[in-house]
């Protein structure tokens, strides 16, 4: 750097030293080469500032890139998902899905066993309301199970613009709020699981206690036919009066 501006330096005395000597002007080689340094150091100065600035504009940038909101939402899709899921287990028919209404229900209409003095009627209407709670069970479960087909192709679509948003992230606020949407839908999807586990678990409940209310019905009609008097004792009979 310095033998440049040496070489610099005396071209620039070689040019004014014919106009020096013309008009007898005294030049300091020594000050002019300091003012030349003096003037270097300035322009690197300037330089590295403006180096500086452009590294902040760039951190800058950065920043505001990271802070950027994603322009994609699977909210909407996610709940309406959930929500006809949902909506389908509301509306099933039989015992409330209430714990407190369901142990109310299910102890009157599923007794352990039944009495002499319950009405043959009243058996027989137990009976068909066995039969049509575990009918409607099973018919929740179908729908839960079709509902949960309709929304795999809602998922593959939600799944593919969550996927297609995160490689484009431009930031890291885009890139997290992608990952959660993502992880939302697993969420989802885990849910509805549970749901449609949920409504053939009760179809097989009602079914089992059907079966098991079936038998206590027998058993009562049995004890009624036998009955609580003396059972007939056979004794030999005589035909010609012998």
């Amino acid at each position: 750097m310095k033998k440049t501006l040496l070489a610099i330096t005396a071209a620039i005395l070689m040019t004014v030293m014919p106009a020096a000597q013309a008009q007898w002007v005294v030049i300091d080689p020594a000050n002019l080469v300091q003012n030349i340094l003096t003037a270097a150091r300035t322009l690197q100065q300037i330089n590295n500032q403006i180096q500086q600035l452009q590294n902040e504009a760039q951190m800058l940038t950065n920043q505001a890139r990271n802070l950027t909101s994603l322009p994609f939402s699977a909210l909407n899709q996610l709940q309406s998902a959930l929500s006809a899921t949902n909506q389908l287990l509301q509306q099933a028919q039989g015992p409330s899905l209430n714990l407190t209404q369901m142990e109310t229900q299910f102890a009157q209409l599923y007794p352990a066993a039944y009495t002499a003095s319950t009405p043959a009627n009243q058996m027989a209407l137990d009976a068909s309301q066995h039969w049509q709670n575990a009918l409607e069970a099973l018919r929740t479960a179908a729908e839960v199970q079709s509902q949960s087909v309709q929304n795999f192709a809602s998922d593959e679509q939600t799944l593919s613009d969550l996927v297609n948003n995160s490689q484009s992230a431009v930031g890291a606020l885009q890139a997290t709020q992608a990952t959660n949407q993502l992880l939302a839908l697993q969420a989802r999807q885990a849910i509805q699981a549970q749901q449609l586990q949920l409504t053939q678990d009760r179809a097989v409940a009602l079914e089992q206690a059907r079966q098991v209310a079936v038998h206590a019905r027998a058993a009562e009609v049995r004890n009624r036919f036998h009955g609580t008097g003396t059972p007939y004792t056979p004794s030999p009979v005589n035909f010609y009066g012998n």
